[in-house]
């Protein structure tokens, strides 16, 4: 114990020259007017910011970038494990009469809020015990998401005023996301139910705000009744990859006249053929493919990450008693890390492509100029930034 306190003494006492020239009481003496100007009640300004103090170890997580990235298919194992399965249909079974409600209320299946539920906690299982304003105030204080840090601040202090919640039940991870839904505070205020009508809002020990609140966030975002997340598709071999991008829309039935077919070997039917999806080949061609409809957008204002839709979509399927991937993914060709990322996007530029600022982050710009130069360079222009194209764009750079 004394070795991990002198450990994040160091830390504390180092970060304000990392993050800001400044002590952390002069970030709180700036940021307590502004709170009270927002009009936040002395009494909750007063129990928000006494005697508070920057926690380390919220800097610490928020620097630290992992180097690898972890195939899509290990995640998908961990998101719809055997045992998150077993221990969600317990939970669907325990919390019938809840789910029920919540489903024929906001139309929402119980697969999907439960899976949600599970993947953010383990179903309440796992919620978090940081002080949730102090990690806000840690990394307002740091500075690098000083104005959305801030702004979760005022939003936590709307919530104390309301009475939506209390001082000493905000609890959550280091990056400020609170009770079993995972839900930070501007999205609490928004989205998060009093689903008992107690006239409390709490998604950290009552099952049925915590999933009402999940479903009401859904909802919202445009959750349309009977549409799949998303199908595993066949891209046939020949496929034309030349106007293809993961966020082009296009009707299923387009989709299907240019060759793409349902891997469980059903026949699109006729609703699914007039909808609009995104096909998405996120481990390339040689991977499992992926026709991807509204409600897998509606699953990523959850979070904005194709692998975390992908993992609620395969997790509700098995709790429902479907849900396996027929493909194989490219075990021989895994995705490559951060580090080799940054190599690739700065040879990209050594060879006239534009994947933006080289940072080791595979985003659109990248995934569009690695694109640019599979097609180029007679590869299949499926985006995929694995071993093997990392290997090709590095031997294309070295032998200018």
């Amino acid at each position: 114990m004394k070795q991990l306190l002198a450990a994040c003494s160091a830390l504390l006492f180092a970060a304000p020259a990392l993050a800001q020239d400044e002590p952390f009481s002069e970030w709180l003496n700036d940021f307590r007017p502004r709170l009270e100007a927002q009009g936040a009640s002395p009494q909750t300004v007063s129990a928000m910011l006494d005697g508070l103090e920057p926690n380390p170890l919220v800097i610490e997580r928020d620097r630290t970038q992992p180097e690898f990235v972890r195939p899509l298919w290990e995640y998908l194992d961990i998101a719809a494990s055997d045992r998150r399965v077993s221990d969600g249909q317990s939970a669907l079974r325990e919390n019938h009469v809840t789910f029920q409600t919540v489903e024929a209320n906001l139309g929402v299946p119980r697969e999907i809020v439960a899976a949600i539920w599970g993947l953010e906690s383990s179903y309440g299982a796992i919620t978090g015990d940081l002080d949730v304003v102090q990690s806000l105030a840690t990394l307002a204080w740091e500075g690098r998401r000083r104005r959305w840090a801030e702004a979760q601040l005022f939003a936590v202090a709307e919530m104390l005023d309301r009475g939506y919640a209390y001082r000493d039940e905000l609890l959550g991870s280091w990056a400020g996301a609170m009770g079993q839904t995972q839900f930070i505070p501007e999205t609490y205020l928004a989205r998060a139910v009093d689903f008992d009508g107690d006239g409390h809002r709490d998604i950290w020990t009552n099952y049925g705000d915590a999933l009402a609140s999940t479903a009401n966030l859904l909802s919202r975002a445009g959750w349309a009744d009977g549409v799949p997340p998303a199908v595993e598709v066949v891209v046939p071999d020949d496929f034309d990859l030349s106007n293809w991008n993961p966020d082009q829309q296009r009707m299923t039935a387009e989709w299907a006249m240019r060759g793409i077919t349902r891997a469980d070997g059903e026949e699109w039917n006729a609703d699914l053929n007039m909808r609009a999806a995104r096909l998405i080949l996120p481990a390339g061609l040689h991977g499992p493919g992926f026709l991807t409809y509204s409600n897998f957008q509606a699953i990523k204002r959850y979070n904005n990450s194709t692998s975390y839709a992908l993992g609620v979509w395969l997790l509700s399927e098995r709790l429902a008693g479907r849900g396996e991937i027929h493909q194989d993914w490219p075990v021989d060709n895994p995705p490559i890390t951060r580090s080799q990322t940054q190599e690739m996007q700065e040879a990209l530029v050594a060879l006239g492509y534009d994947p933006g600022v080289p940072d080791g982050i595979f985003g659109p710009n990248t995934r569009g100029a690695l694109m640019a130069f599979q097609r180029q360079r007679g590869h299949l222009a499926d985006g995929y930034a694995g071993r093997l194209m990392y290997d090709a764009v590095i031997a294309a750079r070295n032998a200018q």
